[in-house]
Order: C-alpha cells, then sequence, then structure tokens
C-alpha cells in the first residue's frame, strides 16, 4: 500500500539528538546549579546525564519524554515550582543548537513534490519545537505541528498520530510515523500506522526492528523506500 503522509519525531529524527540535547542539559544543569559543577552533576544524574562525560544514560528520562516528566525528576532534587522549571526548561530548548540529520530543505521539497503531507509529532513542547523548525527555515513545509502540550497528549499513546491523520483526512494505514524510539514506533503502530525507524537517535537498529517497518540510517533513505512501496 502507498504512503500519503509521513509523520515525524523531531529530536534524534529531523535534527541529530546528542548534538542539540547534550548542549542543552549542560546549559540547564549548569544554569540550576548557579554554575556549581558538583551540584550540576548530581541533577544531572536524575535525568540521566553524565554532565563530566556529557553523555545522556540510555534509559535517561529526556531521550523520550516530555518536559513534565524531566521536571518531575529535577523536583526531588531541587526547590523550583513546577511551571517556572517548566518555562526554564523550554526556555532553553527553543535556543538549543540544532543540527540537521540530513540537509532538510532539499529533503522535505522532495517530499512535499511526491505530494505527501508531512507532519511533525514531538514529545518536546510545541513552542521550541516551532522555533527550531523556523531556525532551520523549514516550517512551511509541515501540515501539521504538534508538541507534548498542543492538546493531543504525548507519545507513546496514539493520541499526536491519531490527531495528524485528522488533519490530513488521511487513513492511517497510508501514513508512516518516523521516529528514532520506541516512544515514536509504538504511537504510531497504536494508531494504526506504518513505522520507519531510523538511527540518528540513541537506540539501536535491534531495539527498533521488532517495532518497525524498516529501520533506516536517517530520514534521507526514506524516499527509496517509498519508491519500493510504490512498485
Amino acid at each position: 500500500m502507498s504512503i500519503d503522509a509521513l509523520l515525524f519525531d523531531k529530536d534524534g529524527t529531523l535534527f541529530l539528538f546528542e548534538a542539540t540535547w547534550e548542549s542543552w542539559a549542560r546549559a540547564v544543569l549548569l544554569r540550576l546549579s548557579d554554575g556549581d559543577l558538583s551540584r550540576a552533576e548530581v541533577l544531572g544524574r536524575a535525568i540521566g546525564f553524565d554532565l563530566p562525560a556529557q553523555r545522556f544514560e540510555r534509559d535517561s528520562v529526556v531521550i523520550a519524554g516530555t518536559p513534565s516528566q524531566v521536571v518531575a525528576a529535577l523536583q526531588a532534587h531541587i526547590d523550583i515550582e513546577a511551571s517556572a522549571l517548566e518555562r526554564l526548561l523550554n526556555d532553553e530548548a527553543a535556543v538549543a543548537p540544532q543540527v540537521e540529520a540530513v540537509p532538510l530543505t532539499q529533503f522535505l521539497e522532495n517530499l512535499r513534490g511526491r505530494g505527501l503531507k508531512l507532519g511533525v509529532a514531538t514529545n518536546d513542547a510545541e513552542r521550541p519545537a516551532r522555533a527550531h523548525l523556523t531556525a532551520a527555515g523549514v516550517v512551511a513545509h509541515f501540515d501539521f505541528i504538534a508538541g507534548y502540550d498542543s492538546g493531543y497528549g504525548s507519545k507513546p499513546a496514539p493520541g499526536p498520530c491519531n490527531a495528524f491523520a485528522q488533519a490530513c483526512g488521511i487513513a492511517p494505514d497510508r501514513i508512516a510515523m518516523v521516529g528514532d524510539s520506541l516512544h515514536d514506533l509504538h504511537a504510531g503502530r497504536a494508531a494504526g500506522m506504518r513505522t520507519i525507524g531510523v538511527l540518528t537517535g540513541l537506540a539501536t537498529r535491534d531495539e527498533l526492528s521488532p517495532h518497525a517497518d524498516i529501520v533506516l540510517d536517517h530520514i534521507g533513505h526514506i524516499s527509496p523506500w517509498l519508491d519500493d512501496q510504490q512498485s
């Protein structure tokens, strides 16, 4: 069956996960600790980030969780009201440096040229998601952009996927969810979509393969896969 629409995760899919979020984590931790490295290391461990090594643990809440979940992990170690802490996390996210997984303008123009509808469903907040896509010059290529706070819920629940299908008027089985984490693939499958795993996050091929129709090195390989689906 041919694919008429693609729904992308953002971090680890459109943008390289480590290049973006390692910088964000360091900035957040130093800000919360007023530059006290020992204190920042304690806070880093709470969210699964090794500050001295500049590396996320594989089970870090940051990888697929929402800012609200990151707030919950931090609040056991810091006395800041939840809404203020969440604003701080989102403010830092909005200015975090982004490294494109592939040159996005050319990639998305190719997909639009095929007549595909395109969307983004991220567990980041919608405001920084739009800021990142705008900074990359590609926000106009998307028909739908949703964050965890957009009113559709968060992955791995299928709400954002269902909302995209409804917004586009396309049956879920003619849509592919593209992501680097099990949250992405579980959400897509729960919505009845095809699923494409990519290896530009922290998950391995072996972890993603049981839950994906195909696992690709990066999103740049999607066009040849689409050709195969329609042959």
